[in-house]
Parts: C-alpha cells; structure tokens; sequence
C-alpha cells in the first residue's frame, strides 16, 4: 500500500544491518546482497519476489517464548535469476505502554497516558496511596507516514511518524476494576528517527493528540492510512442512544471525559476519525459523521482516494461503503449497504461466490450530520418496541443479537441513515448477519478487497434467534475459529434502485478465501487449530510482497500469531507470537518509506487468561508481569531484522 510514488528504480536493495526491516526497494537490485553473502549472481540480478519462512508455535518446553513477542521466522528473497537470500526477523518495541518518554521540548509524557476534554491526566486511585495517571494496555490501530517538509528537533536521519490509538484499558490498577469502555481513547503521535544506513527508527518525540474538538474518542480499534497520508481511526462500538441511561460503561466513560456522568452525548460517539500530522510532529483531528454510525473498524479506502469499505464489528453487522463526492475528502458522499445474495459460503472450497447488491441508504455532509447529532433525541428519529406493537406502521428487524419493531418518523430518513444505521440499513432491507467483522484492506492490483469475520456465530447460523431468514447469510453450523473473505472490486455498478454507483471499486461479490478450524481443546489447551489462522482481527496487505497479513484476536488460540499469506503461492506462514492471552494488533504494512519497508505491529492485554489457558496459566502468569509491568504494559513496535544481517552498500 503505497503512500507516496514509489521511485522506478532504486540504487540498490537497501539491507538488514542494524534494525530496518524488509529490505525491498522498487527495482533494487540484488548485486551487492550476493557478493557480501556469497550469492552467484552475475550482478544483474533484481529482486522478483519474497515470501516468509514461518516458525513453530512456542510451548511449555520454552515458556519464556509464550510469555513474549517471539519471532522466528524469516523473510525469504528471491531475485530473477533465480537466486535467493533468506533473512530472520525479529521484533523492536518503541516503547512499554507506562514508560516515560520524550515530549520533545524537554520534558516527559506517560506513554498510552489518558487525559480528559481539557486534556488533564486522568487519575487512577484504585490503590489508595498510590496514585498515578492512567495508562492502555491496549495500543491497537498504527498508521506509519511522512510528511513533507517534516522538520523536528532531535531527528538526525529521516524524521518518520507513527500514528497509534489506544483501545481502552482493562483494569485499574487494582487489578478487580474493570475499566473498559469508560476511558476516552488517546491517540498519539510519535516521531521517529529513520537511520538512512539501516532503515532503523528510534522514538525522538511522543505528542498526544488533543481530541477535545471532536467530543473525545470511544473504544477506538482498527485503523487504516489513507492514500493521501492521513489516519484513519475507528469508534469501535456505537452506543445505543435508546439505551444510554442503563448503560454504566458510558456514563463512566462521561465521568472520566467530562466530570459529568450524564454529558456525554451518544451520537458524538461510533464514527470515523481522521488525524492529519503536521510538519513538526503534532496534529489535528476531525470526525466524519457521514460515513455512519457503525462498530467501525478497519476503514480502507480504494486507490481512487474516494471509496472506504468499512470493517462493522458487531452482532449483525453488515458490509458497508462510502463514496466521498471528492478525492482526498470523506466530508461529505453516498453511504450503502450490502444485500447479499444466494451461495454465500465460509467454506473455501465451496466453489463460487455469493453476489452482492448495494442498497442506497442517502447522501450527506459531515457537518449537516454533526448537527443532527448535536439537536435530536433518539425519540426524535424513531420508535424503537422491544416487543410486537400490533401496529402495521411497525418494521421488525434484528439489531445487536434482538429482535426490535422500529417506525422512522416522517422527515427523519437522513438521521436514522447517518445516526442510527444498523436499525436503518436493517429497515431498508440491508443483510445484517454477520458477526465481528473486523478488519477489512485492499489488494489493488488484483482489485480484491479483503474481509475478516473473526467469529462465525449467531447471526450467521440458520436457527439462530438473531438470524434473519432469507437475508442471505445463513451457514449451517458455527466456525467460532472464524474466516477470511475475498471481496471483487468492480465499476459500472447500480444500486437497488437502478441508480448508478460512482465508483470503479465496488465489491460484487464475497467468497471464504481462509478458514479457522474449531478442535476439541489440544495439550496446550487451543480450541482451534494452531497450525491455521483462528479468529482473524487485523488485516493489511502488501502489493509489493503479494502478501496479507493477518492479526489474530483469538479466545482460541492460547497465544495469538501474526500470519502473511502470499496471494500467489497461498502460503501461510506463522511471523510472529504475542505474549500468551494478548491479542494482535496495530497491524500496517508499508512498502516503502525513504527505500525502506516496514510491518508494524502491536499487541494488548498479555496475561488477560481465559478458559482455555487453565494449563499455561500458573506457569506464564509471573513471566508476563515481570515482562510488562505486571500484566499494565503492552508493546508499540515493528517487525525488523537482526542485528547480524549483513548491510548492502
């Protein structure tokens, strides 16, 4: 996924020496990798292609290796005539979540730190005597960039930029607490120093996002960087307005945002926002309201900077598109909802693919939509009965796992599409069926979107009380190990109503490209096959490496892996380990920054134990606390190479 023009022609394949990571610049050659590692090139040879040489997954026999980010695997490269190189990757942190590092005037910041709308640290005083500012265990959606005419003090080679948000955090440091959902997520920038011998990068800056314009952030996952370098975040869950007064979690989350449990308002909250980075390592966010108010997760938009598929992490949950009305802007477009249609499958072999129609649910601005959510009550849009109301003017439909009965009240179509859309997309006869889907990414020269269902359950399965029959997803059994969609991308397209589709990148269709496999629980305790991907999360594709990779967000798998699957040789290789009862996350593949090729990847909540590690458990529990601040830290890093790996000049 490019995000600047990539050179025609580099003046060598940049390598290993010291920490960058897949050394792979467009047309680079392979003369001087072979005569440093005796190769017989003839000293014409250009890199073709790569691919990843997996590892085992780690066990009891080292439990030092579950209770850590372990990598063993390696990169392997092969060049047109027809020799190869392999190099080993490892894993580098550029910081412990809780760790103290640089503001870049001087002076220090908590990384994962949380602050509330006038951006004071938010204390926790779980342990009375022993208070401290809280911090995330849970760093998800990464976006790696540049920025012209970047200048930052302390930057010696290159200066880089990371974006990272920070989900939620799990507990106070009482370790009884349960604090998720009810702190608002902060989002960071770092500025990284690109060593231009050795492609490594070192924190110089961390700058905390101020969020305070856009009402705060809630529960923010996935996110994905925009072709025109910005990023992407998520509001993972929107919170039912008919519902706010019961809910605990967010009038916590009000509390700690505002000072005021009862403030907070529910449509400012499961939307997408975009961060912008300036030239000096801060940056400014906005949230756009036009592209509904859906479990975000994962946006990616299409190479015509125009077209987002959008990741719907929840209980029938549905695929959704915006079709913004410029390049470069999501302020204001068309949003739609997939109808889909006969032979959908979760089986890879099962043959063909199950259509897909969009169904217009309308047109708006940002601002218009903002607005809205500014002056109406939910009462104002709709009716919403938990039970039949006899009344014809009814609709029932399924949202979140429950039957509802829901009347739009007149003139209120536009803010029950923009501000209650799963109930509207339901109404208008959208396929809400699936379940968790997650993160969602695009393999353009194919024109293949991709899409993970990280659960098959529920509303997926016929005779289940949340499916809904006829809506054209409907699987026989659950697959809790969950899938992996491939989506065609099109043009030409018309929506229900026979009105032309404006874009080129529509998916059509939708087919199981990678399965799961549910198992009776192993020695370990894996209730999914380790050896095959088990509830996918995170997805990022690569066009230069023809690769997807894959973050696991597994109660399946006793430790979650980091997979690459090569599109051409379907091949899957395990990468990478996460500490044993973390989860993946921050996935982002970048193909090339200043010749330089990076994976970034993250992780949460190491130690969060589950059913399934009743054997590990005891073992791995003093091994990650003592790794990541008692079970509070997690990672914010990239996948590089050893140190050992030699240097091309």
């Amino acid at each position: 996924m490019p995000h600047t023009p990539t050179p025609s022609r580099r003046k060598t394949l940049q390598m290993l020496a010291g920490l960058p990571l897949l050394p792979l610049g467009a047309g680079a050659s392979a003369t001087g990798l072979l005569a440093a590692c005796g190769g017989g090139s003839n000293g014409t040879a250009a890199f073709k292609s790569a691919s990843f040489t997996g590892m085992a997954a780690p066990t009891l026999a080292n439990p030092a290796a579950m209770a850590t980010t372990t990598v063993g695997s390696a990169l392997k490269a092969t060049f047109d005539d027809g020799s190869t190189q392999s190099f080993a990757l490892a894993y580098q942190p550029f910081f412990i979540t809780g760790d103290m590092v640089s503001d870049g005037k001087g002076g220090k910041l908590l990384a994962g730190g949380y602050y509330d709308i006038r951006n004071q640290p938010i204390i926790d005083t779980a342990v009375a005597g022993s208070e401290r500012q809280f911090f995330s265990d849970a760093p998800d959606g990464s976006s790696l960039l540049t920025v012209p005419n970047a200048k930052v003090d302390g930057v010696k080679g290159k200066p880089v930029f990371a974006v990272v948000q920070f989900e939620y955090t799990t507990w106070a440091q009482d370790g009884k607490t349960d604090m998720y959902g009810k702190l608002p997520s902060p989002i960071a920038v770092l500025t990284l120093d690109q060593d231009q011998a050795t492609g490594k990068l070192s924190l110089v800056k961390y700058h905390n996002v101020d969020t305070s314009k856009v009402y705060g952030l809630w529960i923010t996952c996935g996110a994905s960087l925009s072709p025109w370098g910005t990023h992407l975040s998520s509001e993972e869950y929107e919170p039912d307005a008919f519902a706010i007064e019961s809910n605990a979690m967010f009038k916590a989350y009000s509390q700690n945002l505002y000072g005021d449990a009862a403030r907070a308002n529910p449509y400012h909250y499961g939307h997408m926002p975009e961060v912008t980075v300036n030239p000096d390592g801060t940056a400014s966010i906005k949230k756009h309201f036009c592209m509904g108010r859906i479990s975000h997760e994962l946006v990616q938009v299409m190479p015509d900077q125009r077209t987002a598929l959008m990741g719907d992490d929840a209980t029938n949950s549905a695929y959704f598109v915006f079709v913004a009305d410029r390049e470069k802007d999501l302020s204001s477009g068309t949003l739609y909802a997939a109808r889909v249609g006969a032979g959908f499958s979760i089986d890879p072999a099962s043959g063909g693919a199950a259509p897909l129609t969009w169904i217009r649910l309308g047109s708006a601005t940002s601002a218009e939509i903002e607005q809205l959510a500014n002056t109406l009550k939910p009462a104002d849009i709709m009716s919403v009965q938990a039970k039949d109301p006899g009344d014809a003017g009814y609709t029932r439909i399924v949202a979140n796992g429950k039957a509802e009965w829901i009347k739009i009240h007149p003139g209120m179509d536009k803010a029950a599409a923009f501000l209650e859309t799963h109930r509207y997309a339901a109404y208008k006869g959208a396929s809400m069926g699936f379940t968790k889907m997650e993160g969602t990414t695009v393999n353009a020269r194919d024109k293949v979107a991709y899409s993970a269902l990280q659960n098959c359950e529920k509303s997926m399965v016929a005779g289940d009380a949340a499916n809904v029959p006829g809506n054209g997803i409907s699987i026989p059994r659950q697959l809790k190990a969950g899938v992996v969609m491939a989506l065609n991308l099109k043009g030409g397209q018309k929506d229900t109503d026979g009105k032309a589709i404006d874009s080129e990148w529509m998916p059509v269709d939708t087919k199981a490209l990678l399965a799961g496999e549910d198992i009776a629980a192993d020695a370990l305790g894996n209730t999914a096959n380790p050896d095959r991907i088990a509830n996918p999360d995170n997805l990022k594709f690569s066009e230069k490496l023809r690769t997807l990779f894959i973050g696991e967000d597994s109660g399946q798998h006793v430790n979650n892996f980091l997979w690459a699957y090569n599109v051409d040789t379907r091949q899957l290789s395990r990468v990478m380990s996460i500490p044993a009862g973390g989860e993946s996350t921050g996935l982002h593949a970048v193909d090339e920054i200043n010749g330089w090729t990076y994976v970034m990847s993250n992780f949460q909540h190491a130690g969060d134990w589950g059913g399934i590690h009743g054997v590990v458990k005891d073992q791995l529990d003093p091994l990650i606390r003592a790794n990541y601040r008692g079970k509070a830290g997690a990672a914010v890093g990239y996948l590089t190479g050893t140190p050992s790996q030699p240097r091309l000049g």
